[in-house]
């Protein structure tokens, strides 16, 4: 900053000497033409030639000496040299003094006071500026001046007692609240706290409020970022704010910096170039490579599209843990219902509400509790009733991007659907997390070689929902869009990219082989698994989930 406020000073310096240099010019030229303008001294022969020639245009008396202008220039002559009655019977003589010396004087004098005037002003302001530099250059270095935008810690008074519905993630986070509670504990077993956290879920399941209770239950200083407000128009400025943004946090370590929407400053380069995306990329990931072990600040980053991140952000060292934040099932929505209805009268039973609720986010269940309590107030009633929910229900969702909202055939249907998707993953050993009635939680595939069979045992899981509901409904329904493209795609990969087609080279009646060899394999599957299907089906009809530990013990139980 100070080299840019040398440049600056040097840059006025410069326009200074130039102003001078002109204002020079200028009076060398007026003297110049002043000079150049002085009549020629002439005798009396010569004076007579021009007299008798008719050349002389213009005459006129200045003291002691006769001005003549010819078409050839100005020549002058003594006045008593001359007869003046015979010049005036040839040309008009004009009197006059010391006028146009005086003007001349005049002008140059107004020319020179003005400039000096003109440069006094431009040395005050330049002053000023460079007072206002030496100011800023100070404050560059105090706390209170380290940025230039509006950088403000808080202290979050919220708790993970207040965030209802997400127990798995809590105990996921409970490691890095304690750390930064007591960091000597961990120094001395020689653990390093994680460098960042990524907390990735669709939009509304509450990633924000989710790192403000961790810094409210670390009780540190909390650092609110959204990743468009680093992405500038100005080259360098994106770069400039995430520098001292991490400065800022470092010096109120230990502390958090929550990044959210982080997609929009860490979306993978190449492709369409953005050189002040990718030059405010590149600063994060040198910041977070840069912190030392002890430093104390860790980055939470927020986003709902983790496929378009930058794979250098991904790796260890950078966001070393990733927490996937599903929509909440029925009981977590159950639990934040009754965070949201607890000072609000009310008689509706919560559970009601939850099960009309599939596939609200936490963000959406806000919404519609306080949509009912505006419905209840427009019907004049004291209290919020079922119907008051019922009637805003369909409201809320048309407001937003199409929640899934099932009917309760539509609910059985989909619990089919998952229910054989739940069965098939764990017969077929494609690891997952948990199954919902609304999503499934598939590892990708993590190893560096990968088999046919595994492969296709994870296609026959993206089958198993179409089989299932073809088996036990007769019947082919929409909602295995995704999970059928998801099936192509893989079996296209396997014939054109690893060549596990019939032949080497890729063919396209090949992807349709392995797409009716999965199909037909899994039908047979289900057939002799009835019971189980309809167990599990059940299950999630009624829970809304089923995580691998959950199957484990059923078919334990059942085999």
């Amino acid at each position: 900053m100070f080299k840019e406020a040398a440049t600056k000073l040097n840059f006025k310096s410069k326009k200074l000497m130039i102003s001078l240099m002109a204002f020079c010019v200028i009076v060398i030229m007026l003297l110049f033409g002043y000079v150049k303008n002085q009549p020629t001294p002439i005798n009396l022969s010569y004076y007579e030639q021009l007299l008798k020639t008719g050349a002389i245009t213009k005459a006129r008396i200045d003291q002691n000496e006769v001005i003549l202008e010819t078409a050839n220039g100005a020549f002058v002559i003594a006045k008593d040299g001359i007869e003046i009655k015979r010049l005036l019977k040839s040309v008009p003589i004009e009197i006059s003094g010391d006028s146009v010396l005086i003007d001349d004087i005049t002008t140059l004098v107004f020319m020179t006071v003005l400039f000096l005037v003109l440069l006094l002003v431009a040395k005050k302001r330049r002053d000023k500026e460079l007072e206002n530099i030496e100011q800023n250059e100070q404050k560059a270095f105090s706390l209170d001046g380290i940025s230039s935008f509006d950088i403000q810690p808080a202290l979050s008074k919220i708790k993970f007692s207040d965030v209802a519905g997400i127990k798995e993630v809590k105990e996921e986070l409970e490691e890095i609240v304690d750390f930064l509670k007591y960091p000597m504990k961990y120094k001395q077993y020689g653990i390093s706290l994680p460098k960042g956290v990524l907390l990735i879920g669709p939009p509304g399941v509450g990633k924000t409020l989710i790192a403000k209770a961790v810094a409210g239950e670390a009780s540190v200083p909390f650092f609110y970022q959204s990743g468009a407000s680093f992405v500038q128009i100005y080259v360098g400025m994106g770069a400039k704010r995430v520098r001292e943004l991490f400065s800022h946090a470092k010096a109120y370590a230990p502390s958090i910096i929550f990044i959210d929407e982080i997609d929009a400053v860490g979306k993978a380069r190449g492709g369409m170039r953005n050189d002040e995306r990718e030059s405010t990329l590149n600063q994060l990931l040198t910041e977070m490579d840069g912190f030392e072990d002890s430093s104390g600040v860790i980055v939470i980053g927020a986003t709902n599209k983790i496929d378009i991140i930058d794979e250098a952000l991904l790796r260890s060292g950078r966001f070393d843990r990733r927490v996937f934040i599903p929509l909440p099932d029925l009981q977590d929505r159950a639990e934040i219902l009754r965070v949201y209805l607890k000072d609000k009268p009310t008689d509706a039973s919560v559970e009601e509400v939850a099960k009309m609720s599939v596939g609200f986010s936490g963000a959406a269940l806000s919404t519609l509790v306080n949509e009912a309590a505006i419905n209840a107030l427009r019907r004049e009633s004291k209290i919020i009733e079922t119907e008051d929910f019922l009637a805003v229900r369909t409201k809320v969702l048309l407001g937003k991007r199409k929640v899934l909202s099932f009917s309760d055939e539509e609910k059985r249907i989909q619990s089919v659907y998952q229910g054989a998707k739940a069965l098939c993953a764990y017969w077929f050993e494609v690891d997952f997390e948990k199954i919902t009635i609304v999503s499934d939680r598939l590892k990708d595939m993590e190893k560096e070689i990968e088999s046919r069979t595994s492969m296709l045992s994870k296609i026959k899981v993206y089958l198993s929902g179409v089989v299932a509901t073809k088996i036990k409904y007769n019947e082919k329904f929409t909602n295995s869009t995704l999970d059928l493209k998801r099936a192509t795609t893989l079996a296209q990969s396997m014939v054109e990219n690893y060549g596990m087609g019939e032949s080497m080279l890729p063919a396209q009646m090949d992807i349709q082989t392995i797409l009716s060899e999965a199909y037909d394999e899994v039908e047979k599957f289900l057939l002799g698994m009835e019971k189980p299907l309809d167990m599990i089906s059940q299950i999630l009809y009624t829970k809304e989930s089923i995580s691998k530990e959950e199957m484990g013990r059923l078919m334990h139980e059942l085999f």
